[in-house]
């Protein structure tokens, strides 16, 4: 089984090196393959410069195999070029954007599909914001202001990103809309990765991660582990 790395939004900038090293060496070290999907920005046509950003960013951290695929929305994700390049991939990086074309893309894809396999042969998914959001089984939609069944790869859990600018003020109501279910407030400038004992998640970047459930809230620190069970 592979990682996740959940990452609150501005990944590509700042303090976000701490955690994308750590991925990039549980992918295998700067060698490793790293794919970037820029779907979630193609809504507003923001596709190519997002996934260059992502390129850049990653090669000037040292890694030397990385590319912005061409999936930006449903048919790109069964494109078996797409599909054959992520079969190769160590680690997927999920650009941020509009959540519900990303999900409404991958959803019942041969590119989805064969992300879950590679995740399950030890390959890092990672995502940040719209990227992260739709990897749990919940995610809010702030265009539609609705909330939508993600891909589920992180069970029970909803991602709140841009917590310290914005997304803190999503969460009471959802807190309320989905009882039960684990918020995930991820400030910007910060990610999480499962890379503890047992699974368990640890703050990486500038800020910290909150979780809610119901009534209940819990904040953590950079460098502090946690787990998504209250």
């Amino acid at each position: 089984m592979g990682y996740i790395l959940l990452a609150g939004g501005a990944e590509f900038n700042g303090r976000m090196a701490a955690p994308d090293l750590r991925a990039i060496e549980l992918a295998g070290g700067l060698d490793a393959r790293i794919s970037i999907i820029p779907a979630a920005a193609a809504p507003d046509d923001n596709h190519l410069w997002a996934g260059q950003n992502g390129v850049q960013w990653f090669k000037n951290l040292g890694a030397v195999n990385v590319s912005a695929l061409p999936l930006i929305d449903r048919n790109s994700a069964d494109n078996p070029a797409v599909v054959a390049a992520l079969q190769r991939s160590n680690m997927i990086y999920l650009l941020g954007g509009f959540p519900r074309h990303l999900a409404q893309s991958l959803s019942g894809s041969d590119s989805w599909q064969t992300m879950l396999s590679a995740h399950q042969t030890g390959a890092v998914i990672a995502g940040s914001s719209a990227g992260a959001m739709i990897l749990c089984d919940h995610y809010y939609d702030p265009h539609e202001k609705k909330i939508f069944s993600g891909l589920g790869l992180i069970p029970a859990s909803c991602i709140v990103p841009h917590h310290n600018t914005f997304g803190n003020r999503w969460a009471p109501e959802l807190a309320q809309r989905l009882p039960g279910v684990t918020l995930i407030g991820i400030d910007e400038q910060t990610a999480t990765l499962n890379d503890g004992p047992a699974g368990r998640w640890r703050v990486y970047g500038a800020g910290g991660v909150t979780l809610y459930q119901n009534e209940r809230r819990k904040h953590f620190a950079a460098g502090k582990r946690f787990s998504l069970e209250f």
